[in-house]
């Protein structure tokens, strides 16, 4: 393949995104083509090399709606591989259950997974069996559940635009309540329960850790000021261990009762000590549930 040229292989769950993540791509200067049969790729690549340095950025979409052509996708991987010259990425967009269902039904699209006449669900459930393997293999996992398309869009553009190099850290910041549960992606999980709970304030207990008067109350304690300052030190030794072993992204969950409060504050207050020199994101799972107890 021409030199410079990198290839970007989109696949994931139906609903999670896929043609938005096509549509910024384009717009930063992808060539980029959709529902590309696997055994396909190998052929495009030499065409690209032909190009004479025409195309040098390319994003292809291989997802299960090939049907048993999906099947090939990683003895193309394999002469991908075999050629030094081609260099490629995988990204892998998915979504929850719930989020994937909500989504057909506003499309009122038949799921291509789905059997004749059969349910969403069904549909969902064979993709992501079908998926697991590529899921293991990709660069970059990007949950959808709680994104609108412009935020996709923004971490896509962090990440494949003119100046990123792809291949950078992105941190998630993910903030949780534990009476809701774990969240099952994350890489590291802080507990900060034992900090006073703004809750308990009749004033605050409404409103959220991302209230400038609930954020200084979670900061003003002696407590969550010395947690703060080992905190930081330990994420800013982390990361750069991470990068080291070619991780490019990981998930820090923060988690108080009910994920309103406490675990927003400490989110945000990571934010901001980490957005100088990284990609941050911050999702806050579960601010839109009841009160945190």
């Amino acid at each position: 393949m021409a030199q410079g040229v990198r290839m970007l292989i989109i696949t994931g769950m139906s609903g999670a995104g896929k043609t938005v993540a096509v549509q910024c791509l384009e717009d930063l200067g992808f060539f980029c083509v959709d529902n590309l049969p696997p055994v396909l790729i190998f052929k495009f690549s030499e065409l690209v090399r032909q190009s004479d340095g025409t195309i040098k950025r390319v994003a292809l979409v291989c997802d299960p709606r090939g049907g048993e052509f999906f099947e090939t996708l990683f003895e193309a991987l394999e002469e991908l591989d075999e050629q030094s010259s081609v260099e490629y990425q995988i990204l892998y967009l998915e979504a929850d259950d719930e989020t994937l269902v909500r989504r057909y039904k506003a499309s009122r699209r038949r799921h291509p997974m789905a059997p004749e006449h059969g349910r969403i669900v069904e549909g969902i459930a064979r993709e992501r069996d079908m998926l697991q393997e590529v899921r293991a293999r990709a660069n970059i996992v990007v949950n959808t559940s709680r994104l609108k398309p412009a935020e996709l869009k923004e971490i896509l553009a962090k990440r494949y635009g003119a100046s990123g190099r792809g291949d950078e850290l992105t941190v998630n910041l993910l903030s949780f309540g534990f009476k809701y549960g774990l969240p099952i992606d994350a890489d590291l999980v802080f507990d900060v329960r034992f900090l006073p709970n703004p809750y308990y304030v009749e004033k605050l207990r409404p409103h959220t850790g991302q209230d400038p008067d609930v954020y200084e109350y979670v900061m003003q304690w002696p407590a969550t000021q010395e947690f703060m300052k080992k905190l930081l030190e330990m994420i800013d030794f982390l990361l750069p261990q991470y990068s080291k072993e070619g991780k490019s992204q990981i998930v820090v969950g923060i988690g108080c009762t009910g994920g309103r409060h406490r675990s927003v504050a400490i989110a945000e207050r990571l934010r901001e000590h980490l957005q100088k020199s990284h990609t941050v994101m911050v999702s806050h799972r579960d601010l839109g549930k009841e009160s945190e107890r």
